[in-house]
């Protein structure tokens, strides 16, 4: 009974037959069924192998990050629970800082035998993605350090009267992170380190960022030379010689430098959105590659998953929603603050207190600093929405601005 449940009486006679060698038991009355097998089992092994290769993929990315812990995070053993693809949920804080040690680079920079914080950048995302705000903070302006924990143990006491760039010899990302958080009042979760090196790398492996300059600019200090007017399009130890350069342009302080870091920062927005750069699968493995062997990340933020989950969030907000803003300060003051930045501080308490509260406010056109210059003609929507914070310099990414020269 059960033989006759499972035949198929359209086969009947067929299987009555004398048996076809195992060679042609291939009907060749159903070539759609061969073909439709062969497509499933290709897409399968597609399939498959796409998976192998993400998941190699991304232990080969994980495997080389070095991590550090902050705020909350001690213990080498503590489960974080981390954001995946798709997942990052309401606003969330990010502190880039750039250091100027690395082995072997003397004989292009100098005596690089300390180890300063001299890039500090913190991005804040609004609760619902919509807007970005990466503020700036001046590497020679003078701020309180707490006390900070260091990865061995021991702990550093507060400091006051020095510049924020010796936070990190004083114990090292997780006291930027403290003295960002004590000087702004924002939370930071997340946190990168990247090295001279690291940054020369990721500009090869974004294929160059286009800047404007608006004269001949000659820096002997960190030997860029950009002989004329124009556009050039910058990449490696060339990226990396205009992002340092100081005497170079504007008034010749940092204030004028952050300015014209600002003019290669929005380009590169410009590039990552016009480009599809987050959306071409090898760029994005060539850029977690390179990030992964030249930076130091907070253990929230050393997840494969995590980083294309802020990606997504970061290639989808407007532009000119995305502004580029330094801290408020001053050169010229007396005392601890002589040769030195002074933060203005009423300035930076109504620029954060903006920042903290997720309200968007907009820069007037006409204020990008001393190291930059919008080119053409200066466009009010070229801004976010919201109030004009006066006092507080920098551009949106939606404006194409030109560093300015400096001319001693």
């Amino acid at each position: 009974m059960a033989e006759k449940k499972i035949r198929t009486p359209r086969f009947t006679k067929r299987a009555e037959a004398t048996p076809l060698p195992r060679h042609a038991a291939s009907s060749p009355r159903r070539p759609w069924a061969t073909i439709l097998r062969v497509i499933g089992l290709t897409l399968a092994v597609v399939l498959v192998s796409a998976t192998a290769v993400v998941g190699i993929t991304a232990w080969k990315i994980r495997s080389s990050i070095v991590t550090e812990a902050i705020g909350g995070e001690v213990g080498t053993d503590e489960e974080i629970r981390l954001a995946s693809i798709g997942e990052m949920q309401g606003a969330f804080n990010i502190l880039i800082v750039g250091t100027d040690t690395r082995d072997g680079q003397r004989s292009r920079f100098g005596d690089l035998s300390s180890a300063l914080n001299d890039v500090n950048i913190v991005v804040h995302v609004s609760e619902d993605h919509t807007r970005a705000t990466a503020v700036s903070i001046p590497r020679d302006m003078v701020v309180p350090l707490p006390a900070c924990p260091r990865p061995d143990g021991s702990s550093s006491g507060a400091a006051s009267g020095l510049p924020i760039n010796t936070a990190l010899s004083y114990g090292g990302l997780n006291c930027v992170v403290l003295t960002v958080q004590q000087l702004t009042g924002l939370k930071i979760k997340y946190a990168g380190l990247v090295t001279f090196g690291g940054v020369a790398a990721l500009s090869n492996a974004i294929g160059g960022v286009e800047v404007c300059v608006n004269a001949p600019i000659h820096d002997q200090y960190t030997g860029l030379d950009l002989p004329k007017a124009g556009k050039y399009t910058l990449a490696g130890w060339r990226a990396l010689a205009f992002l340092r350069s100081r005497h170079g342009v504007g008034d010749g302080s940092d204030l004028g430098r952050i300015s014209s870091q600002q003019v290669y920062l929005s380009s590169l927005v410009r590039k990552i959105q016009d480009e599809g750069v987050l959306l071409n699968p090898a760029m994005v493995y060539g850029l977690a590659s390179t990030a992964a062997q030249s930076m130091t990340l907070s253990r929230s933020l050393s997840s494969v998953d995590t980083m294309v989950a802020m990606a997504l969030v970061l290639k989808d907000i407007p532009r000119e929603n995305i502004i580029f803003a330094q801290y408020p300060g001053t050169t010229g003051v007396g005392g601890i603050y002589t040769g030195k930045v002074a933060p203005l501080t009423e300035v930076a308490n109504t620029l954060f207190a903006a920042i903290r509260k997720d309200k968007p406010f907009r820069l007037a056109t006409d204020s990008t600093g001393p190291g930059s210059t919008i080119k053409g003609k200066p466009k009010d929507a070229e801004s976010a929405k919201g109030p004009v914070i006066p006092g507080v310099l920098g551009q949106s990414a939606a404006q194409e601005t030109c560093s300015v020269a400096y001319h001693y």
